[in-house]
């Protein structure tokens, strides 16, 4: 009968958990609504603008449009330098609350844009949205999931960025036959406000309460996410590990951290110039490339966004139980081996007739490699290998890292399709990820049912480099 109750406990607070974390979670649908939503609009906003223009100086349109689809991405980048530290500073929910106003700004100012310059500073302003949410969902659930189920629970926010790009998609084919890109680029205030009002009523980090001090708010945020058996346990535990004053942009380079400091960084460069963001803002463009119409190549595109989310899903129910590492290293080698077969399919003469249903399904299966594997796997492992007293700090470096090669690989596709051709293009993209595979078998670690001061502690000893540290390594019991 103990049991049975002690069971029954647990399951009432672990649906607790899964509430906050899904709400936590549409901080990604507002990141990948954001980010996929602008891959139809682009293919009308050209009617009611010109693009040759900018500030009244002549550019070239594809410069232009580069701005108005890589503006989002100049925002993440400041969003995400700042968000680590006001995480640490403000907590992580009110960072949450502030991101939610600025994605309904950004969505209001650029569907009533009245031409192409305030179009570009709304995607700026969803840009820093963008980028606080980036840092902080993942950082916000990790602290509050328990260790057996941590994996999947911050991948949910993998599985609403994949989801908020479906939905844009769908958004996109909605409105494609009369193109209105306002309705598109608008409809973002409505999930921000939802996020917004729903964490009103949701818990602070207990991991960030403690470090201000606030020992009995920690307890009772644990005592609703863990068994009691496991409050005291676990308060042992953060104690352990958290200082009372918050670490420094130099902790980041300590010995001990700084191996976890280059994984991060690495796979957050890999992440992006491996292409995936080239699919997610450019897929229409590259399927009308190849002889779709407007609304054809959009409708395959909401095919695309339906694998991402299939095999997301896929990833949140495998990530805990054959661990990160696999996940990673089995996504890398489909997404190389896809790349290249794409620009096989660009390059090979006398396939113009078949080209669009070959790139269709050529980037399809990329997707889905990507999104059981880098996808998910880079923004759980950066919410689990930093010490937490700098944890904020370290993810957001990690994060406008990320951001940063995902403008460079934006602004800059569309010139090297130009310049090389689009078989060169994803050969290209298809060496970065073969470089990514040999990177993350080298260097990155297994977390897999660790708690995070388990991990941290593995940090100081300098145990948590290798691939095969612990690999059957569990957490508590709880």
């Amino acid at each position: 009968m103990a049991t049975k109750d002690a069971t029954t406990e647990e399951t009432g607070r672990n649906s607790f958990v899964y509430v906050v974390a899904a709400l936590a979670a549409l901080n990604g649908l507002l990141f990948g609504f954001d980010t996929g939503v602008i891959a139809g609009a682009m293919l009308y906003i050209q009617n009611s603008f010109d693009l040759t223009a900018l500030f009244g100086y002549p550019m070239s349109a594809s410069f232009v449009e580069g701005l108005i689809v890589s503006g989002a991405m100049g925002g993440a980048i400041v969003g995400a330098a700042f968000g680590g530290r006001l995480a640490d500073r403000l907590g992580r929910r009110r960072l949450i609350l502030v991101g939610a106003v600025i994605f309904f700004v950004g969505s209001l100012v650029m569907a009533i844009a009245p031409n192409v310059e305030v179009l570009i500073f709304g995607r700026l302003i969803n840009g820093v949205g963008i980028g606080f949410a980036s840092v902080v969902g993942p950082l916000y659930i990790s602290e509050l999931a328990p260790p057996k189920i941590r994996g999947s629970l911050v991948s949910l926010n993998q599985l609403t960025i994949t989801s908020g790009i479906l939905i844009a998609y769908l958004v996109n084919y909605a409105f494609s036959g009369g193109g209105d890109w306002r309705w598109m680029l608008g409809l973002g205030m409505i999930p921000a406000v939802v996020l917004f009002v729903g964490m009103l009523f949701m818990p602070e980090s207990p991991r960030w309460l403690y470090e201000q001090g606030r020992v009995d708010d920690a307890r009772d945020v644990l005592s609703r996410t863990r068994t009691e058996s496991r409050v005291a346990a676990e308060l042992r535990e953060i104690k352990e590990t958290v200082k009372t004053e918050s670490g420094t942009v130099g902790d980041l380079f300590k010995p001990w951290v700084r191996p976890m400091l280059v994984v991060g960084i690495g796979l957050a460069a890999f992440q992006q110039v491996t292409g995936i963001n080239v699919v997610m803002y450019y897929a229409p463009v590259i399927l009308e490339s190849t002889g779709f119409q407007d609304t054809a190549s959009i409708l395959a595109t909401v095919g695309i966004g339906v694998v991402n989310v299939v095999m997301t899903v896929v990833a949140v129910l495998l990530i805990d139980r054959t661990g990160r590492r696999p996940l990673l290293l089995t996504g890398l080698v489909g997404m190389t081996v896809m790349l290249g077969l794409l620009g096989l399919a660009f390059f090979l003469p006398g396939l113009s007739g078949i080209v669009g249903w070959l790139a269709t399904i050529g980037l399809m299966l990329y997707v889905a490699f990507f999104a059981i594997g880098l996808g998910p796997v880079f923004w759980l492992l950066i919410s689990e290998i930093y010490p937490t007293q700098i944890r904020g700090t370290a993810m957001g470096a990690a994060t406008v890292v990320n951001w940063a090669a995902n403008l460079l690989v934006s602004l800059t596709f569309l010139g090297l399709v130009d310049a090389v051709g689009q078989a060169s293009t994803f050969w290209l993209f298809g060496a970065c990820s073969l470089a990514a595979l040999i990177f993350c078998y080298k260097l990155v670690p297994e977390t897999k049912g660790r708690s995070l001061e388990e991990i941290e502690a593995d940090l100081r000893e300098n145990t948590l480099v290798g691939p095969d540290d612990h690999p059957d390594a569990v957490g508590s019991d709880d």
